[in-house]
């Protein structure tokens, strides 16, 4: 009926005027190509960030304030944190981080550096035969070649040399090497490759000589995980998000549900850590976003959950930088009780390490002895 009235010249709101001088089939073509047009621009809307610039943390915490409620509140303010908080606020929710310390400060930002799929992994997924093990692997080596993909100023390529001690193991780790490039796929990296024992002891001079047989070097990633969680903070803020470092989560808020009759969670108790000031922060939802701390939070909500984390501690150390070559790292799988033991270059100096051990929960947690003292016996 509209279209009739449009070729008869009536003008319509929304390109009557244009179809009356188009012609019907002309303007129905006309504004497919302006609806598709406007489909672009809202996109590109979607796609421009809000603040050119990040906003102060003042501005954040007022923001945190005198928001009535958000749809989404994250209580950490990790790598998983964030990316929950940057995924939100780029759907278009009214999305708040809060994080106890500085962002990355925990978990974060004490990796071993490298972004991998674990070969180690894969040694277990074939000789138990597990499919979920080789599941993860594959998985892991996709998320590799992404991360070295969307961030290649944060993220490079990495020969790592495995030492061999006998003849009988050269085979065994190549056929071990050469599946996990087989895993890996169009997402191989570079292909891996055997070093003779005069070339493996010109990388790394300190292996033992005597009973040295030769090194295969193959390739995973490197990653600086600390500057890539600031840099999804800082994303998600200017996209929109209020996000603020040292604020501590109290208590969380809770209210009925007019639906069920129980009540919910809607929102947290925030203290700010550097002045003391406390206030109100209400969401729709709340991610709980905190690693280790995740009981914790968990306990806000029921005195009487049961504990579903286990905390592991792994401890690296900082060697001085002429105990790797600048371009490469060593893999060691044959250690005393069967952990590995990674030597990686990471900004001119060496980082060795790690264990896995149990461990109490600490917000500033401290090295053992023990631990230390592991590393540095493995290394001699």
């Amino acid at each position: 009926m509209a279209f009739q009235k449009a070729v008869k010249g009536t003008i319509l709101v929304g390109g009557g005027a244009l179809a009356s001088v188009l012609g019907l089939s002309q303007f129905a073509h006309y504004r497919r190509k302006q609806v598709n047009l406007a489909y672009v621009q809202a996109a590109e809307c979607v796609s421009e960030p809000v603040n050119r610039e990040p906003p102060s943390r003042e501005a954040q915490l007022l923001s945190l304030q005198n928001t009535a409620e958000f749809d989404i509140l994250v209580i950490g303010g990790g790598a998983t944190g964030c990316g929950c908080a940057l995924d939100a606020v780029t759907r278009g929710l009214k999305t708040a981080l809060v994080e106890r310390d500085d962002f990355s400060s925990g978990t974060s930002s004490r990796s071993t550096k490298l972004i991998h799929g674990g070969v180690r992994y894969l040694q277990k997924a074939i000789m138990k035969l597990d499919i979920e093990q080789y599941r993860m692997v594959k998985e892991a080596l996709h998320e590799r070649a992404n991360l070295l993909e969307i961030a290649p100023h944060l993220s490079a390529p990495l020969p790592i040399m495995l030492p061999v001690y006998k003849w009988w193991q050269l085979p065994y780790y190549w056929v071990g090497i050469k599946l996990y490039d087989l895993v890996a796929g169009s997402n191989c990296l570079k292909s891996s490759y055997v070093l003779s024992k005069s070339r493996a002891l010109e990388h790394f001079p300190m292996l033992q000589k005597d009973k040295l047989v030769g090194a295969i070097v193959y390739y995973d990633g490197q990653h600086n995980d600390a500057r890539m969680n600031l840099a999804i903070a800082l994303t998600a803020a200017r996209y929109g998000a209020a996000t603020a470092n040292y604020m501590e989560v109290v208590s969380l808020l809770k209210k009925t549900d007019p639906h069920t009759g129980k009540e919910r969670v809607s929102g947290a108790r925030c203290k700010d850590v550097l002045t003391g000031q406390e206030f109100d922060v209400r969401a729709k939802c709340v991610i709980n976003a905190t690693g280790p701390f995740t009981d914790t939070v968990r306990k806000m909500d029921d005195k009487n959950a049961a504990a579903i984390c286990q905390p592991s501690a792994g401890v690296h150390i900082v060697m001085p930088g002429y105990y790797s070559p600048e371009s490469m790292g060593l893999l060691d799988p044959a250690t005393s009780d069967g952990r590995v033991i990674f030597f990686l270059p990471w900004q001119k100096m060496t980082i060795a390490g790690t264990t896995d051990t149990p461990t109490d929960i600490t917000h500033h947690p401290i090295p053992s002895e023990e631990d230390i003292n592991f590393i540095l016996n493995e290394v001699q």
